[in-house]
C-alpha cells in the first residue's frame, strides 16, 4: 500500500479521480445530477443533507463546508472511516477481496451483524465489501437491524480504487458527519445555508413500499413531519430542496413550493421487469 498523505492538499493530489459515491445504494441520485444542477442554489453558505445515502448530491457539488447525516450508523461510520483512516481502511478492503468467495461473503455478513470486538475501520471495510458484492447493491435491514441481503453474481467485483478512496477522503476533510435523524438539521441550518432532503419515497403502489434501510422504517408520519421541518427551514432562510416519488401524496404534501418533474430510472428492483423509468418529482423553497 502506498505511503499515507500528509494533509488534505496530499489527499487530493494524490487522487487522480474526481470524489463520487463510493456505495450503491438504493434511490442514488447520480444518474439525474444533469436534471438536478439546473434547480440548484448559485450561492449559498452552508450544506446540509440529512438522508446523506449514497451522497451522490454533495459528492457533485463538493461543497467547501457540509453536513452529512443519516440516521444509518453503518452508514456514517463507514463515510467517517474514508475521511479519517483511508489508508487502514484499504489495508482491510485488500483483505476481502483477495478473499472473495461465497463462504467468505456468508462470514462476513454475519460478522457485520455481530462485530463485537472489531475497530471502526474493521467494521466499515465490512460494509463496503458486502455493499460491492451483495444481490444488486441493496442494502436492507430487518427488524433487528440486521443486514440480511444475499451476495450477488458477480465474477470480478470493483471492491475498492485506492485512487477513488483518496479523493473521496480529500472531499470529507472538512465535511462534519453525525448519526442523527433528518429533523436534526433545524438546530443547525441557518439563513442562507442549502439543506437538501433525498428521504425513503412515498411508495408508487401499496406493494412496492420500501423502507428499511433502517430498522425504523419511515412511514407517511414521517413524510408529514418532514413536509413541516421543510416549512420551517424556508421561514428561517433556508434553500431547501427535497426529493421523493411523483405520487398525489408528495403533491399534496408541498402544495404551494415549486414542484419540478423528474425523470428517473429505477435500478434497484427484484424483478428485471420492474426496472426502468419512473417518474420523480424535486421540490424547491425559492
Amino acid at each position: 500500500m502506498a505511503k499515507a498523505p500528509d494533509s488534505a492538499h496530499d489527499l487530493l493530489s494524490t487522487s487522480t479521480v474526481a470524489p463520487s459515491p463510493f456505495l450503491k445504494w438504493a434511490g442514488g441520485k447520480a444518474r439525474l445530477m444533469a436534471q438536478f444542477q439546473p434547480w440548484m442554489p448559485e450561492d449559498f453558505n452552508h450544506y446540509f443533507e440529512p438522508f446523506v445515502g449514497g451522497g451522490a448530491v454533495y459528492f457533485t457539488m463538493r461543497p467547501p463546508e457540509a453536513t452529512l447525516t443519516d440516521v444509518n450508523p453503518r452508514l456514517i461510520e463507514c463515510y467517517t472511516a474514508i475521511r479519517d483512516e483511508p489508508i487502514a481502511l484499504m489495508d482491510e478492503l485488500a483483505k476481502h477481496r483477495s478473499r472473495h468467495c461465497k463462504d467468505h461473503y456468508y462470514r462476513c455478513r454475519t460478522r457485520m451483524n455481530a462485530p463485537r470486538g472489531l475497530n471502526a475501520v474493521s467494521r466499515a471495510a465490512l460494509m463496503i465489501y458486502l455493499n460491492k458484492t451483495c444481490f444488486n447493491g441493496l442494502y436492507r435491514e430487518n427488524s433487528r437491524g440486521e443486514f440480511n441481503v444475499p451476495m450477488g453474481s458477480y465474477k470480478s467485483p470493483n471492491i475498492f480504487n485506492p485512487d477513488h478512496i483518496f479523493a473521496v477522503s480529500a472531499q470529507l476533510q472538512s465535511t462534519n458527519l453525525r448519526v442523527a435523524s433528518f429533523e436534526h438539521v433545524l438546530e443547525s441550518a441557518e439563513p442562507g445555508d442549502f439543506v437538501y432532503f433525498d428521504p425513503p419515497y412515498v411508495p408508487l403502489t401499496e406493494t412496492s413500499s420500501f423502507t428499511n434501510y433502517s430498522k425504523g422504517g419511515f412511514d407517511m408520519s414521517m413524510q408529514h413531519k418532514l413536509a413541516r421541518i421543510f416549512d420551517e427551514l424556508s421561514r428561517r432562510g433556508c434553500y431547501v430542496m427535497l426529493s421523493n416519488s411523483d405520487t398525489p401524496a408528495v403533491r399534496e404534501l408541498f402544495e404551494g413550493w415549486r414542484i419540478i418533474g423528474i425523470q428517473a430510472s429505477r435500478a434497484i428492483n427484484s424483478r428485471a421487469s420492474a426496472r426502468g423509468p419512473v417518474g420523480e418529482v424535486l421540490v424547491r423553497s425559492w
